[in-house]
């Protein structure tokens, strides 16, 4: 199943003045990431930078030699793609972990995540923290993960944006908390990757109402869900990627 339209929009948001979010994306090895770090100016940000280098560059390093050794993780569960994006992302959130151990934990950097990489017709999806993952199949929006944030702790949805803090991430933790998931796509469906200052303030109807309107360009409907969250009072940064099959 090939990529047919692709668009991907990151944003410091309105109020403020650096973003720490980010995405990268790789047609030819077919790897896509949307990181929402945290930890401060020069430091959510830099992990977020360091975060998608190492992820990239482990997962390249896999899938050109089909031979090398995975070091920290095997499932036969899970096809060797999603097996090497596990174990990519292990990797890089060791190489942060250790590096903030060094540091005082007021400069300790973190970031929630959706990694994704394609193999055939196959999509595998690792998601961490409180970053989402949508399919929009025929009309009809999936939800891919449940994000790992307080909202899991209550089901108020009064300002429900106010839970979104991550209870996982990269750095965060010894130990890595992700859920993996593997998606058979068809032609037509609609992959939607979200930071939470897009999807805070928008309600998953209005969601899958701009992503299914009749505008052809991808861009424009990622441009409609920031101002929807920043008319509401969205004071994070945003970042949205719509992958179309």
């Amino acid at each position: 199943m090939e990529l047919v339209n692709f668009s991907a929009e990151t944003h410091q948001g309105p109020f403020l003045n650096v973003n720490e979010d980010g995405f990268s994306f790789d047609f030819e090895d077919e790897i896509y990431t949307v990181l929402d770090g945290f930890g401060g100016n020069g430091v959510g940000d830099k992990a977020v930078e360091e975060l998608q280098v190492n992820i990239k560059r482990f997962y390249k390093n896999f899938v050109q030699d089909r031979n090398s050794t995975l070091p920290f993780f095997y499932s036969p569960r899970y096809l060797l793609e999603g097996n090497a994006l596990i174990n990519a992302a292990l990797f890089s959130h060791h190489e942060l972990y250790k590096s903030n151990l060094e540091k005082d934990v007021s400069i300790r950097a973190g970031s929630s995540g959706i990694l994704m990489v394609k193999a055939e017709s196959v999509i595998s999806l690792l998601g961490l923290g409180n970053c989402r993952a949508y399919l929009l199949r025929k009309g009809r929006l999936i939800s891919l993960f449940i994000e790992d944030s307080f909202r899991l702790l209550s089901k108020d949805k009064h300002e429900s944006f106010l839970k979104n803090v991550p209870l996982s991430g990269f750095g965060m933790f010894a130990d890595l908390h992700y859920q993996l998931r593997e998606v058979r796509v068809t032609e037509g469906d609609k992959i939607i990757l979200l930071t939470d200052g897009v999807y805070g303030r928008v309600d998953e109807d209005e969601l899958q109402a701009a992503i299914i309107s009749q505008t052809v360009n991808l861009r424009a409907k990622i441009h409609e869900l920031f101002n929807i969250s920043n008319s509401r009072g969205n004071l994070d940064n945003q970042t949205c990627m719509i992958l179309e099959f």
